[in-house]
């Protein structure tokens, strides 16, 4: 009998610490102390909002911190600081990091229907962290590596230790599908405590599994491999009986007591909320670079001397240093057809000799630039047009009272070759955003979606957003959203 090989389980056992689990009440195999794990959630996190934008809606921040710390109170581990944060992402997704620290994406809140359906969400992912999924699959995945170091070491050979990854694959891969019933199940329970319906978790399931069955079909259109949704209930089909059954041991509330859905909050707190790329949040997290100035309506960009102020007149953009010591001057005309840029150029100065004078091409525009001297030879201005379609852009540097230490001509040449085309996709765009309205008898989903004019597959994103995929239409008297 090999003795070594029995000692690596014992080995394990001694490494691995073993705790009663908060949520199932059994014992748990865990590498990891609670405050291990809060400590492992708050580095996380810290990195996590280094990577992804948050949400900025404190109204909505509130709301739904409101909704989670009430669901989180009910839970079988009450006594832990939770964090809730809205991620700025379109994306339908929830999810959670040990410790107590849960996220939920934007995109994800436009499908929802009522508070109750957020609190759904909320107390599936609170099930997620009580349970300690993140530690159980942490202590797996260190258990296999810690059994494959020592198959090599005790056998010489890595036959054991491929067997060992296979056990930490299926066992990890396994964890998905039990680990989200779990969640499910506390879930519920977590919701009846709080005073919601448990079948809120049902209702939830069925938004999300449509829109997993219209991410197939445009893909499917597009040619496109489909995004399966992976996180809340990712799992469970729609009439999955093991989730009836978890659902259902949460209870009922009697027939004199009812459940909260709270419809009328949820859609007090989500009306305008921005629907698809959030453009205005792109723009804002564009790096500030200092003289950097963009005319959104002409199309380009110019970088004037730093520190410089830029005035947008009716005639020019003027730039100038604080001791009004030099101007850099921009104007638009229309381009001669025919007509080289240098050519213009000294046709527009009145005249033919531009000093160190050269045609130069840049970012997909060509131009010309010099230098004019006065009468005595000396430097006056530095000249330079550059055509863009139709446009000539004309750009004079002059020095009104020179200061020895600065190179003004470098100035100039530096934000002469600065500019450029300003491309349509880092133009200004207008974001989408969520309303609620009542329809009438005489609403109808595919007229909506034409004069809503929201893109490819309107009337299937109306529908999913309302409840209604992939057929169904409003009744007179309903709210529905709609995306203007």
């Amino acid at each position: 009998m090999n003795y070594r090989l029995l000692s690596i389980p014992l080995l394990l056992l001694a490494l691995a610490s073993c705790s009663i689990n908060p949520a199932t009440g059994t014992p748990d195999l865990v590498l990891m102390s609670e405050e291990a794990e809060i400590a492992m959630g708050k580095e996380m996190h810290e990195k996590l909002l280094k990577s992804v934008p948050v949400y900025h809606d404190d109204a909505l921040a509130a709301y739904i911190d409101r909704i989670g710390q009430k669901v989180a109170k009910n839970s079988h581990r009450p006594d832990i600081q939770y964090h809730f944060t809205v991620i700025d992402a379109p994306d339908i997704n929830a999810f959670a990091l040990p410790g107590g620290y849960i996220y939920i994406n934007r995109g994800l809140l436009a499908y929802l229907d009522s508070e109750a359906q957020l609190a759904a969400v909320l107390a599936h992912e609170v099930g997620h962290v009580t349970a300690r999924h993140v530690v159980r699959q942490d202590t797996a995945r260190k258990g296999a590596g810690i059994l494959s170091i020592f198959s090599v070491f005790t056998t010489g050979s890595t036959v054991i230790g491929d067997v060992t990854n296979l056990w930490s694959t299926a066992a990890v891969q396994g964890y998905g599908r039990e680990m989200e019933l779990e969640a499910d199940g506390f879930g519920a329970e977590y919701l009846f405590n709080s005073g919601y319906d448990p079948l809120a978790m049902v209702e939830t399931i069925g938004v999300l599994k449509d829109q997993e069955k219209f991410s197939r079909y445009r893909a499917k259109e597009e040619g496109k491999k489909a995004r399966s949704y992976h996180g809340v209930f990712a799992s469970h089909p729609r009439n999955d009986i093991r989730l009836k059954e978890v659902i259902a041991k949460a209870g009922e509330f009697p027939e004199n007591q009812d459940s909260t859905h709270n419809k009328s909050e949820y859609r007090k707190h989500t009306e305008g909320l921005v629907y698809g790329v959030n453009y205005d949040a792109k723009l804002k997290a564009q790096p500030k670079v200092p003289g950097l100035y963009i005319h959104d309506k002409l199309g380009f960009s110019l970088l004037f001397p730093e520190k410089w102020q830029v005035e947008n007149t009716r005639q020019a953009i003027v730039g100038q240093p604080a001791d009004k010591s030099a101007e850099l001057k921009l104007t638009v005309a229309l381009a001669k057809k025919g007509i080289s840029p240098g050519d213009y150029l000294r046709g527009i100065m009145k005249t033919q000799m531009l000093q160190r004078s050269e045609d130069f091409a840049q970012n997909g525009l060509i131009g010309h630039t010099g230098i004019i001297v006065n009468d005595k030879g000396d430097y006056k201005q530095r000249v330079a047009v550059l055509y863009q379609g139709r446009r000539a852009y004309m750009l004079t540097g002059s020095v009104l009272s020179a200061k020895a230490d600065v190179n003004y001509d470098e100035l100039f040449l530096k934000s002469i070759h600065s500019f450029k085309p300003q491309k349509s996709s880092a133009r200004k765009q207008k974001s989408k955003t969520l309303h609620y309205v009542k329809a009438n008898e005489n609403t109808n989903i595919e007229q909506l979606a034409k004069q809503l004019k929201i893109g490819a597959y309107a009337p299937q994103q109306l529908r999913l957003i309302n409840g209604l995929y992939p057929r169904g239409e409003p009744e007179p008297g309903d709210w529905i959203k709609i995306i203007q």
